[in-house]
Parts: structure tokens; C-alpha cells; sequence
């Protein structure tokens, strides 16, 4: 099955209503340089911790003098990968701020996809001994791929972002990774869900367990991004393409600015079509993402409040 682009979706989605409305009412400037007009601009996701911070926040920053988004994706950071119970050897968590900020989709969740931003969820290990890299069967993995499906229908979120850390694999006599079970799990996932978007933050055993019996993760899934935050690493994903892939990642508020803004060149002039960024606050942080829109969009960040 062909997968369809998601990015040129995101990148051609156009000036919003509330952009068009903030540049109406004048909470935007002009752009400070002119985006060289052979790049189109890559995407740019941010991480939210949501035990600490609100996803509605994605939804606060604008790009001076034109009312588009800073943020593309919204990612809430993370339901988990659990041990399961009663023959099943997987089971979704969600602790008590995901759940909350699932359940308070109407104010956190759908504001941001009238934006035009989508908001995917991040799949993470829980130190339990299970993972993305060591479900045993096939049966396991369509297990646990239909109850991500099920949680992305039930909250009509855009997708599902997997991150293969914290699973402590073969704790507690737990098997090891295996050569399949990544594999499974997103063939199963992407059958489910075939119009949402599946991402990989490119770090743990399932990165390096990508194709099993000519099946290429990279065929199922839409982007991969570089989980090293304040450097320039590209992911050795097949099947994706450069323009789904995020060599650069940056830690918000914690990456030197100029690091931040080289490492947006960078991404810009390279021609790669993902920059990955990490741990938005609740408080106003436009002059520091002005270091890299400056970069991707030659223009700067402003707050909405």
C-alpha cells in the first residue's frame, strides 16, 4: 500500500483563520528576512510533557507577519507500553495527565487541529520489561496495535508517535528484543489506521529492527527524527525519504539559541524536511523559538497568549 504524504499536507494547509485573525488585529510583525523561495520549510514537531505542561500551548505561537503556525505537530508525551494481564502481553497506560489531557480534548486537543496542527500521541517503555522491540507473536503485536487504533479513534487524535525507551528489557526474566516485533506491531498499526500518521523517534532495539521478511518499517511509517537533543543526527530509516526525516533535534529553552538557529540552517539548506523540537513550557518562550523560525521561515515567533 502506497503511503500517502502527510508533510505536504501540513506545509500546504495555508494561512489559518485565527492567523489571518491575528494578522487583522496586529499581534503579528513583519518578517525579519525573506525565506529563500526555492525551500519550502520543514515541519516542525514539539514534544510536550504533559505531567507538567499543557498541550494547549502548541496552539499559542504564531510566525510574525504571516499568522502561520511555529508548531505543526503536537506530541503528548507519553502513554505507555505496560505489561499486560490475563494472556495479553501488552497493555496501553495512560497515568492520570494523559488520561486528563485526553479527556479535556474540547480545550487542549481540538483547538489545535482547527489550527491545522496535528497531535499525535508518544508511545514510551515503563520499566516493566515489555516494549516496542519484544512482543513474541504476531498475535501480541495486532494485540497492542488495535489498542492504539482504538485510543486515537476514541479522542480523534492524528496519530501515533512510537518511542522505544524505559522498556528494561528482560527485567523480571521478560524476553529480549527481537528481529520482528517492531515490524509487526506497524503493519498491524498501519492497517488499522491507514490515514493517520505514524512517527519514530529513532532510539532503542526497534530503530535497529526496522525490516523483517521484506517488510521495511520505513515503507508504513511517515517520519523518523534524530533523538539526540542539541545535534545533528540523520536516521537510517529505509524507505524514508529525506523530506521525512529530522537530522536535527533541540531541547526548548536548554539548546544554546545558536545551536538552535545553526542546527535550522542547517536542516533548511540540507534540504531535510523535519525539524524536531522538545519540551514546550507553559510560559512565554517566543524569543527563543524566534532562533529557529528565524532560520526555517525568516521570520519571528510571537506569543499569543
Amino acid at each position: 500500500m502506497a503511503r500517502m504524504s502527510r508533510r505536504s499536507l501540513l506545509i500546504n494547509s495555508g494561512l489559518t483563520a485565527a492567523g489571518a485573525a491575528a494578522v487583522a488585529a496586529g499581534a503579528v510583525s513583519p518578517p525579519a528576512q525573506a525565506t529563500p523561495q526555492h525551500r519550502r520549510p520543514p515541519i516542525t514537531p514539539v514534544y510536550v510533557e504533559v505531567n507538567n505542561c499543557h498541550l494547549s500551548s502548541v496552539g499559542q505561537y504564531a510566525l510574525a507577519g504571516s499568522g502561520g503556525n511555529v508548531f505543526d505537530i503536537g506530541i503528548i508525551f507519553a502513554a505507555n507500553i505496560n505489561a499486560g494481564t490475563g494472556g495479553r502481553q501488552a497493555q496501553l497506560f495512560c497515568n492520570p495527565q494523559v488520561q486528563a489531557t485526553l479527556d479535556d480534548a474540547d480545550n487542549q486537543i481540538r483547538p489545535l487541529q482547527a489550527k491545522g496542527i496535528k497531535v499525535l500521541l508518544s508511545i514510551l517503555g515503563n520499566h516493566q520489561g515489555i516494549g516496542l522491540a519484544n512482543l513474541t507473536d504476531r498475535a501480541s503485536a495486532e494485540d497492542f496495535a488495535r489498542q492504539l487504533a482504538d485510543i486515537v479513534t476514541q479522542y480523534d487524535l492524528d496519530g501515533i508517535d512510537f518511542d522505544d525507551e524505559y522498556a528494561d528489557y528482560g527485567v523480571d526474566g521478560t524476553p529480549q528484543p527481537n528481529a520482528y516485533s517492531f515490524v509487526h506491531l506497524v503493519s498491524a498499526l498501519r492497517r488499522l489506521l491507514p490515514e493517520k500518521i505514524i512517527s519514530l523517534y529513532d532510539i532503542g532495539p526497534a530503530s535497529t529492527a526496522l525490516s523483517y521478511h521484506g517488510v521495511k518499517v520505513g515503507d508504513l511509517i511517515d517520519y523518523s527524527w534524530n533523538p539526540y537533543y542539541g545535534s545533528w543526527m540523520v536516521p537510517e530509516v529505509p524507505g524514508l525519504t529525506r523530506s521525512e526525516l529530522g537530522p536535527a533535534a533541540i531541547a526548548i529553552n536548554s539548546t544554546p539559541t545558536s545551536t538552535a538557529f545553526s542546527l535550522a540552517e542547517r536542516t533548511l539548506h540540507k534540504g531535510y524536511g523535519v525539524y524536531l523540537t522538545y519540551n514546550l513550557p507553559d510560559e512565554d518562550s517566543h524569543e527563543y523559538l524566534s532562533s529557529f523560525t528565524r532560520a526555517l521561515h525568516g521570520r519571528d515567533a510571537v506569543y499569543l497568549g
